[in-house]
């Protein structure tokens, strides 16, 4: 073996197969373990702090999560009180709405009470005051006069039915009773008619308001002439302005009165015409006093009707156009005045035949002196 082959076999030092190199080891590992462990505990510590932070962050959590129900709750108590305020708010205001339409309404009926009273203090004021010397007798205040309207009912007529009104109320009812008539036409002819009930609507209150008419006044005492030529004559005594009046508008005569209505352009000059209620005409060379009185307008502020049946009318139905109307009627008539037929002496008799279009007129104090016309 040659020198350059030589190897010494002394051992390191710091080899770990030797003692020092074992303790070195040793050391070494000793301080990793130190280190470990120094890194352990502030691990630990670290672990430890922030499991106090979760705890902390826990009982934060649960304090703002309590204090949060606390307030829902709050709110909820809160909202229940106002909307408790607010209903009773809302009561409150219906209950003073439904005052304030009460007041309203006494208000206007207190307006139109005292409109009313107005109308019927101008009413008063307007008309001339005069002198009134009573020379009657005095009675009893029950059999005072009632006021009285004489009914002027329309009373449309299908095709095909008739109007009987009978002098007699018996009459009419055995007819009714009967209810099923033949009626003999001649020739082996005959035709069944059906006997019904008319039912008529009757006023059985009126109450109507009056004012005075701002344009119209009402002339009485007239003198006996030619209608136009009077009106002419009214026409041109109030259009002149020394005698109170202005331009007329319109002149009318009414000839279930016999007086005459005079109507101004200008509102106010009736009132300054009727200051003097007595006017002096020119009629044929002579003079002539006519009376000037307001005119009232009137309007019907309530109305009650009833249903009553004509107690001498009877209604026949079912006729049909089978010959000329006048024959048709003249045979009905004849057959229902016959006392073997159940009738009676009649008072009036419409026949509208079909096809056609006839109103019967009703009129008369009541039912109980009821007519027909066409």
């Amino acid at each position: 073996m040659s020198s350059d082959e030589d190897f010494s076999l002394v051992p390191d030092p710091q080899s770990e197969d030797t003692l020092e190199g074992i303790k070195a080891s040793i050391q070494n590992y000793k301080k990793k373990y130190d280190q470990l462990m120094e890194e352990t505990k502030e691990l630990t510590k670290t672990i430890e702090d922030r499991r106090d932070l979760k705890q902390q962050f826990k009982q934060r959590t649960d304090k703002l999560t309590q204090d949060l129900e606390d307030d829902k709750r709050s709110y909820r108590d809160q909202l229940a009180n106002e909307k408790l305020k607010l209903d009773q708010l809302k009561q409150e205001e219906l209950k003073l709405m439904a005052e304030i339409k009460e007041t309203n309404a006494a208000i206007k009926e207190e307006e139109a009470n005292k409109k009313h009273l107005m109308q019927q203090a101008d009413v008063f004021t307007s008309v001339p005051e005069r002198d009134m010397v009573f020379k009657g007798a005095t009675g009893n205040a029950n059999n005072k006069q009632e006021f009285e309207m004489k009914p002027h009912i329309v009373y449309p007529m299908d095709g095909g039915t008739a109007l009987i009104t009978f002098e007699e109320e018996v009459v009419a009812r055995k007819i009714l009773e009967l209810k099923k008539h033949q009626v003999n036409l001649g020739e082996e002819c005959s035709i069944t008619v059906e006997a019904r009930p008319v039912h008529l609507m009757l006023p059985k209150l009126v109450e109507i308001d009056s004012e005075v008419c701002s344009q119209r006044i009402l002339i009485s005492n007239l003198p006996r002439m030619d209608t136009d030529t009077l009106l002419d004559k009214l026409q041109i005594h109030f259009s002149k302005s020394k005698n109170g009046g202005g331009e007329v508008e319109d002149c009318e005569y009414l000839s279930d009165s016999e007086t005459v209505v005079l109507t101004f352009v200008e509102n106010n000059i009736a009132k300054r015409v009727v200051q003097n209620e007595f006017h002096d005409l020119n009629v044929q060379k002579k003079k002539h006093t006519v009376r000037v009185t307001p005119f009232l307008n009137g309007k019907i502020s309530n109305l009650k009707t009833k249903m009553t049946q004509c107690p001498r009318t009877v209604m026949l139905t079912g006729i049909p156009d089978i010959m000329e109307r006048e024959t048709l009627q003249d045979l009905l008539e004849i057959h229902f005045q016959k006392n073997t037929n159940g009738g009676g002496e009649i008072e009036a008799f419409l026949y509208n035949p079909l096809g056609q279009h006839t109103s019967a007129v009703f009129g008369g104090t009541t039912p109980d002196s009821e007519d027909e016309e066409e």
